[in-house]
């Protein structure tokens, strides 16, 4: 049995506990018991476990755990901070978000939405969570969720677009080739607003600037005719932060391994 599986039949039992007398305090210490945290990396396979048994729920158990998942995800940053034991209740409290919308109709706006709020949240590791939440909507929403974004980058904010970028950016989102040219024009959408924005000394500039520096070798990967062109189009920009990105993502051995000689051509006009 895998350490995920292990703490999905964990967690079974303390969810099936909290569905019966609605106290979650054994299922929440559960969590940050088993947080590993603080350290460098959070348990992600409780995370995804988490995730997992919440997308199994019976219908009868949906309002219950969408209310409690949201009750998670709210506990702000001063009483759950950074790399604290109990930032991993939030954490997977987005991640059981996006796992309900993705399986009951009724919440999916719902989850989009709230998921839309937690993208900007001050902490880094929260905004992965968003992440994994909103990959959860991908996986069974695709369009209705890409649909989303295009507001989310037509009308957002930078960290809505980072949140939407790095949603995208996971390659068994994209093996459908129509799902990954639409994430390609997505990040397109996401640049031309790049190349709009004057004041770019903010720390969320730079979030968005960093996830950029590696979304888009994802994408590219998945449609290796289109996103080269669009590369190749951004090298000859002479936007500053654009041509950064563009040699963030030149590096990446997923580009390199698989498209050494369209790496080197885009390079070539980099120098």
């Amino acid at each position: 049995m895998s350490k995920r599986e292990k703490h999905k039949q964990d967690l079974g039992a303390l969810v099936d506990e909290f569905s019966e007398t609605g106290d979650a305090e054994r299922l929440t210490d559960y969590i940050v018991s088993r947080s590993d945290l603080p350290g460098r990396r959070a348990n992600l396979e409780l995370a995804g476990a988490f995730g997992d048994r919440v997308e199994d729920c019976a219908d009868h158990e949906r309002e219950r755990l969408w209310e409690l998942c949201i009750s998670m995800a709210e506990i702000a940053a001063d009483e759950a901070p950074v790399n604290s034991p109990r930032e991993f209740i939030p954490f997977c409290g987005a991640i059981g978000i996006g796992a309900l919308g993705s399986v009951w109709p009724a919440a999916f706006d719902r989850a989009l939405t709230t998921l839309r709020a937690l993208a900007t949240d001050p902490r880094w590791r929260m905004r992965e969570a968003v992440r994994f939440g909103l990959q959860k909507l991908l996986a069974r929403r695709g369009r209705d969720t890409l649909a989303a974004f295009e507001g989310w980058i037509a009308g957002g904010n930078l960290l809505e677009m980072r949140a939407a970028a790095t949603a995208v950016a996971e390659p068994p989102t994209l093996q459908d080739k129509d799902t990954a040219l639409w994430a390609l024009q997505l990040h397109r959408d996401i640049f031309a607003r790049v190349l709009r924005i004057t004041e770019r000394k903010s720390e969320d500039f730079r979030i968005l600037r960093k996830a950029l520096g590696y979304t888009l070798s994802v994408v590219v990967c998945a449609v290796p005719q289109e996103g080269f062109a669009f590369l190749a189009q951004l090298a000859d920009s002479k936007d500053a932060d654009v041509r950064w990105i563009v040699k963030e993502n030149l590096k990446k051995n997923r580009l390199v391994k698989d498209f050494p000689w369209h790496v080197e051509s885009i390079k070539a006009t980099l120098r």
